[in-house]
């Protein structure tokens, strides 16, 4: 059997002071009302699977009003393993580990991946570009440690950088430094951010096309340095003396405004139905079709790199969809992707997929 989460225990977490969930390899439904604490599981869940939180809390906001510190575990097994991951929480930090030893966030990504969706999600396509570029990199995180490295590298870079621009004495040497810093890693993560939006769209095609079979769906990676489409069709070292370059044309005006205002930073991921832009011209119900279908293309993703399915979490997403976007997502879900729904309303379901569902209710008794 591939590998599963099998059990989260959480204390002193959010809502909780102590709870253990047991978990169905196959399909576990949370149910309960609003504010009944679903969605601490769900984000309990994510944390020990996904190293951070779409909440983006700080580690006091984790921990249960009434105590100091809280502690999450979750145990994993199958394809002859047996694993325990935890999570530390501090008013001043966080610390993950793994069989009882401490690892950083990356010693936790990728062991067990998971997807969520959440009703935030729902209005990615209309968002700023920020919003897009986000959600990319935090799925290209789990997926490929140098991706992640990639990720912090460059912020570090970008940082710093924005920094000297608004000292008032100018250091030439060591923002050439940086400069060579963030052109390198920025060159490195447009190329793994292309190749992995390829990878996306591929899916995206088959998943939108069965929701609105009239209708095409197009994805554009849109650089900030370069006047093109085709930005994966250059190498490192083309893309490197392109940024370069851009860096010596806008240093007037970085200097004016204290800001790097080229780079991985400033480009913009677009989604076109039937060649007009989703983000000005689309529809709610198609914007939300164009989510659903890239959250599913995901889970495929996933499954076609690390050779196993993620962890599929949906948050309260079913009473967000329509009954046709609710039936395109149980149509792409199949028994061997692990997921956790949560829900308050189990009308929302077929009576199929309750009928092989592990069903849990949660209440404030739990906590």
């Amino acid at each position: 059997m591939p590998l599963y989460a099998r059990e989260l225990r959480v204390h002193n977490f959010r809502s909780y002071v102590d709870m253990s969930l047991e978990l169905n390899s196959g399909l576990t439904i949370l149910v309960g009302h609003n504010a009944a604490g679903k969605t601490n599981l769900v984000e309990a869940l994510q944390l020990l699977t996904a190293g951070q939180s779409f909440r983006k809390p700080s580690p006091s906001e984790l921990i249960n009003e009434d105590a100091s510190s809280a502690d999450i575990r979750l145990e994993l097994i199958g394809d002859g393993r047996h694993l325990d991951l935890g999570l530390e929480i501090s008013p001043e930090r966080r610390r993950f580990l793994k069989n009882g030893k401490y690892v950083k966030t990356q010693g936790i990504r990728g062991i067990l991946p998971s997807v969520l969706f959440c009703p935030d999600h729902l209005d990615m396509i209309k968002r700023s570009a920020s919003t897009r570029r986000e959600t990319l990199d935090d799925f290209g995180c789990q997926l490929n440690q140098s991706y992640a490295q990639l990720v912090s590298t460059y912020k570090r870079g970008l940082e710093q950088r924005n920094k000297l621009l608004r000292n008032e004495y100018l250091d030439h040497g060591l923002l050439e430094a940086w400069n060579e810093s963030i052109v390198q890693s920025g060159a490195a993560l447009i190329q793994h951010r292309t190749a992995l939006l390829q990878r996306i769209e591929q899916y995206m095609h088959v998943v939108y096309a069965y929701i609105a079979p009239s209708e095409t769906m197009q994805i554009r990676y849109r650089n900030s340095f370069l006047d093109t489409d085709d930005t994966h069709q250059y190498t490192r070292e083309e893309l490197i003396e392109h940024f370069y370059q851009a860096l010596v044309q806008t240093h007037t005006d970085e200097l004016r405004r204290g800001l790097t205002l080229v780079g991985p930073h400033k480009d913009e991921i677009e989604i076109s139905i039937n060649g007009r832009l989703a983000r000005s011209f689309g529809s709610q119900g198609q914007q939300r079709s164009l989510v659903l279908a890239w959250k599913i293309a995901e889970l495929e993703v996933t499954k076609d790199i690390l050779g196993y399915s993620p962890l599929l979490l949906l948050d309260d997403v079913m009473s967000e969809l329509d009954e046709k976007r609710r039936s395109a997502l149980a149509h792409f879900i199949q028994d061997e992707v692990q997921t956790v729904i949560t829900t308050t309303n189990l009308g929302y379901f077929q009576t199929s997929i309750l009928e092989r569902a592990q069903v849990v209710n949660i209440s404030h008794d739990n906590s």
